[in-house]
């Protein structure tokens, strides 16, 4: 059963209450949003099984806490898109603003265009796919999960980064504190490979270089105290 909720005629809040009045047991399970208009904070929360289309641009925070469903957003999303997302999957068929996935613990993350700086900043498990290029400050601080750019990279790419994975196909600016380039072995073209085909994306995983930890900021150095 499809439901449609038209956003000039209903109002955000009464979406997002709708969405988290579901039961576990809805054969309400595909949701139509037509006409967002740019507004803050739609689909959010969600935590029930179900798909969520969004036809036209989402402002700041689409997505944010998802948990089992399945968004797709039809145009661009605004800052923070899938920000704290626990599982499911945000499909963004546009553009993305900055701190997409922010916090993250998990689910995927799809971007078909570009996505602003801070992409990933400290995802917590997440898996992040983005078809164009990445900003400046992406994935800094990420802790756990795997970030993948088929376009470029811009500066300071995962400054103090934990153990999280960075996969980028074109070029990158400068490294963040304690980034470093890392080998590509046969257990991370599995890993990448398994990513892009879940995400439907035909490439070449012998393209991709692969970053992380340096793991030197992980003790105390007295030079660096002040």
């Amino acid at each position: 059963m499809t439901r449609v909720v038209d956003l000039q005629v209903s109002s955000r809040r009464t979406l997002n209450q709708a969405l988290h009045d579901l039961p576990d047991q809805t054969n309400e399970t595909h949701w139509t949003v037509r006409n967002p208009g740019g507004q803050h904070a739609l689909a959010v929360g969600i935590d029930a099984p179900i798909t969520v289309t969004i036809e036209g641009h989402a402002g700041y925070y689409c997505a944010g806490m998802n948990k089992h469903a399945r968004i797709e957003i039809h145009g661009n999303a605004g800052v923070g898109v899938a920000e704290n997302m626990m599982s499911g999957r945000v499909h963004v068929r546009g553009d993305a603003s900055q701190a997409a996935g922010a916090t993250a613990h998990g689910g995927l993350l799809i971007i078909d265009g570009n996505a602003s700086a801070r992409c990933g900043i400290s995802m917590k498990g997440v898996r992040i796919v983005v078809k164009g290029s990445i900003g400046p400050m992406s994935a800094f601080m990420a802790q756990s999960g795997t970030l993948v750019a088929l376009g470029d990279a811009g500066d300071a790419l995962g400054d103090s980064i934990y153990e999280a994975h960075i996969y980028v196909r074109g070029r990158t600016g400068t490294l963040g504190a304690d980034c470093c380039e890392k080998p590509m072995r046969a257990e991370h073209h599995a890993e990448l490979r398994a990513l892009l085909d879940e995400a439907g994306v035909d490439e070449d995983t012998r393209y991709f270089r692969r970053y992380g930890s340096a793991r030197q900021l992980y003790n105390f150095h007295v030079d660096n105290a002040y």
